[in-house]
């Protein structure tokens, strides 16, 4: 059964994630142009240009919301290893692999709600920065939920899997057909 969870959800979660991870990359390029162009026209031509730095902000943003799902793929992001190298084996993969996801979940399932509501409501109002040039906030915004919520199922997978290797170490026999 978990390997029948793994490989139909796998293929679709790494093409979503690869995904997410090459337009963060791509964000944390522009991002870094248009730093040194903001750089160079405040120090070299004492021209400041604020519009390079709210950009920055805002990419540096999309960049954290869309890799944390990648990072919490390769285990490395609710993680306290310090606590967890002194438990033992079963009680470790207990907790990393139920306990946290339900937690995760929980916090940024809060996190995506609320995230989901305000990015409607800045739909609803034609939300803009208040920057020398206004930028529409509802695309930016609209990113928060879809990173946290794809983080969230990320973390429900992680759930599933972690329950069924429970249950199936627990002494229950596995079926092999698979």
């Amino acid at each position: 059964m978990e390997n029948k969870v793994k490989q139909s959800l796998e293929p679709w979660i790494e093409r979503v994630n690869q995904g997410f991870v090459v337009f963060a990359g791509s964000l944390m390029v522009i991002m870094a142009f248009l730093s040194t162009y903001g750089s160079i026209r405040r120090y070299v031509f004492n021209s400041p240009e604020p519009v390079s730095y709210e950009f920055s902000k805002m990419f540096l943003l999309l960049s954290f919301v869309l890799a944390i799902a990648a990072v919490e793929r390769q285990d490395r992001f609710l993680r306290c290893d310090l606590l967890l190298e002194r438990f033992p084996e079963n009680i470790r993969n207990i907790i990393s692999n139920i306990i946290s996801p339900i937690l995760g979940v929980t916090f940024f399932g809060i996190i995506t709600w609320i995230c989901f509501g305000d990015t409607l409501r800045a739909l609803e109002i034609n939300q803009h920065s208040l920057s020398s040039w206004p930028v529409p906030l509802f695309p930016i915004k609209l990113v928060i939920p879809i990173g946290y919520g794809f983080l969230c199922l990320i973390l429900v997978i992680r759930l599933i899997l972690g329950l069924l290797h429970v249950k199936t170490s627990s002494g229950e026999p596995q079926s092999s057909t698979g």
